[in-house]
This record gives C-alpha cells, sequence and structure tokens, in this order.
C-alpha cells in the first residue's frame, strides 16, 4: 500500500495542524479514504497513490498556512479537510500562493483564519462588501485595517466611518453632554481600532483635516461619498430606509464595507433591520459581495467562541426533535 511519512519541527508544531485534537484526524481519515498514524513529530499516510497525495496536500496547505499566521481550529481543519476530499484543494491553494499582509504605521494584521482571509479578499476585489457574524470574529477590525492601507497607498483620498446611534434601552436625547459627547460611547469602537493601527497624532491631524470622519449615520444624508472607504458598522441597527439611504451615498472610486451581527438587533420590534432585509435584495448584484463569519472565526477570549455556540444552539435546536403529539401518532 502506498504511503509516506511527513516529519514537522516539533510535536506541537504538527499537533498544531489539526487543532490539537486526535479526533481530527479520524474526521480527515474518513474525508479524504486514507489512514493516518501520529507519532512525536510525525505523520503516516497511508492508501491509494491519489489519497496520500490529496492528505500530503491539506498538511503541506495547512503546515503554509500557519506559516503566514493562520490559527487552525477544529472548525477550520474540518472544512479546509472537507475541501481537499471534495478536490477544491487548487481553489484553496490560491489563497496562500499570495500571502495578505495589510500594513498600518502602528502594526501588520495578517488574517487568523481561512473565513477572515476571503473576507479580506472580497474587500480588495467588490467595491460593495457585507461581513456579516458575530462577536470577535474581526469583522469591524479588518475592515478598518483595510481602509487605513487604502489611505496610506494613497488608493483612497478620505476614510469614512459610520454607525447608526442606536443602543439597547438608551436613547440620545436622555445622555449627558453635549452633542459630541452624547454620539462618542457609539463611536468609541471605531475610535479603539482606528488608534491600534494610527499614532494618536496622525488620527487627530487627518480628523481635522477631514480626511478621516467618524459620524453617526444621520450625518449621511444627502451626500455622494467619492474616492472614499466607506464604513457602516453595527449595520443590524439600520432601519430599511437607513441601509438604502446610506447604499445610495456610494460616489466615484469609493468602497463600501458593512458589518453587523444579525443576531444582535436592537432596533423596536417595530422595525425591520436594513441587514436583515439587504441580502434578499442584493445579493445577485454583481460587484457586491456577502461574506458571512461563523463562531469557527471567532479570534477574541476562547470562551466567546463557546459562549456564541451555546446562544446558537439555544436559539436553533434540533430540526430533528419532534413535537410530542408527533410522536405519539
Amino acid at each position: 500500500m502506498p504511503s509516506k511519512t511527513l516529519h514537522f519541527p516539533s510535536p506541537r508544531h504538527l499537533s498544531s495542524l489539526f487543532g490539537g485534537r486526535e479526533e481530527n484526524l479520524v474526521h480527515a481519515e474518513r474525508a479524504l479514504g486514507c489512514r493516518l498514524t501520529t507519532r512525536e513529530d510525525w505523520l503516516k499516510i497511508e492508501g491509494t497513490e491519489e489519497q496520500v497525495q490529496t492528505a500530503d496536500a491539506l498538511f503541506t496547505f495547512l503546515d503554509k498556512g500557519r506559516a503566514q499566521g493562520m490559527r487552525i481550529r477544529t472548525p477550520d481543519f474540518h472544512r479546509i479537510t472537507d475541501a481537499f476530499g471534495r478536490g477544491e484543494g487548487p481553489q484553496l491553494q490560491t489563497l496562500l500562493d499570495e500571502p495578505l499582509v495589510i500594513a498600518t504605521n502602528r502594526k501588520t494584521i495578517v488574517p487568523k483564519t481561512l473565513g477572515q482571509k476571503l473576507y479580506l479578499q472580497s474587500m480588495l476585489a467588490h467595491p460593495v462588501v457585507f461581513g456579516i457574524g458575530p462577536a470577535g470574529t474581526g469583522k469591524t477590525y479588518l475592515a478598518m485595517a483595510a481602509a487605513v492601507n487604502a489611505l496610506l497607498k494613497n488608493q483612497v483620498e478620505r476614510i469614512i466611518l459610520t454607525r447608526p446611534a442606536v443602543e439597547a434601552g438608551e436613547a440620545l436625547g436622555f445622555l449627558p453632554g453635549d452633542l459630541r459627547e452624547k454620539i462618542l460611547p457609539y463611536l468609541r469602537p471605531l475610535y479603539d481600532a482606528l488608534h491600534d493601527m494610527l499614532d494618536a497624532e496622525d488620527v487627530t491631524r487627518l480628523t481635522e483635516k477631514g480626511i478621516i470622519e467618524i459620524a453617526p449615520l444621520a450625518y449621511m444624508r444627502g451626500r455622494t461619498l467619492s474616492h472614499a472607504f466607506i464604513i457602516l458598522d453595527e449595520a443590524q441597527n439600520t432601519t430599511s430606509e437607513q441601509m438604502m439611504m446610506f447604499l445610495t451615498r456610494l460616489g466615484e472610486d469609493s468602497r463600501m464595507v458593512v458589518t453587523g451581527d444579525v443576531t444582535q438587533v436592537d432596533l423596536p420590534r417595530s422595525k425591520q433591520s436594513g441587514l436583515v432585509e439587504v441580502r434578499h435584495i442584493l445579493e445577485d448584484i454583481p460587484g457586491i459581495d456577502f461574506h458571512t463569519f461563523s463562531g469557527a472565526d471567532v479570534v477574541r477570549h476562547p470562551l466567546v467562541q463557546r459562549i456564541i455556540d451555546a446562544y446558537e444552539a439555544y436559539r436553533n435546536p434540533e430540526d430533528n426533535e419532534e413535537p410530542p403529539d408527533e410522536k405519539q401518532s
């Protein structure tokens, strides 16, 4: 029987390629039809010539992705392995052939999951991108990195960051302070991400010059936003009318990224979320791309992913559970 043994720098290095879980290797055996044996720092592949080649290509891909900064978690491993099992390895390989590194003044940002890399590629390829998914997946942070990178490369003349001023249980009129002080809490996450990528002096200077603008969504009405990278954050809290208003602000040589989590809508029950609705309206329009993140793309504390998974399980019980009256019939 054809076989091949792959050697790696250390047992920890090898373990990181399959999420550190032996059951993931069992999943790979089923998906690829081969046998995998691992000891210390080596992995032996046994099967037909084609199966051995496919498994070899899979672990070579995973190792190259690791070298580029990707964290390989169990859902990532399953998703990538299943793709190789379906013969889609060459398409995935293109993701690593051109490493995506986003450079800003303060740090270099590398996508940590396959989902994040696909999202970044989408932002580079489409004028309008929707990034939809749970907290901690990097939706806004990566969009901000792409915007700062585009500005530093003179691909755009300004960055416009906006959010709807809606928050659970609060209204602007009841908050203390003047208009700026009332608005600041809603825009703070955008400022935090910006200061992570640019020096404070640069943020102040660019803001004073209008090259970086951070404002509530209502301030976008009636404008045409040209030569700009525009980010709408927390878009699940836009109404249908606000979403249409925002998208129609797109001007010449501009790019838009819309981010949000459709499970965290803070609008009154009588209001339809513009982010929930927009996919049904615009999904088939060329130039517009929808990227959906999953719990596998969460890059915060490991507990965040478990919390998200628990809520998803609670909100979406097993479809195969029949009502009691049907069981009795």
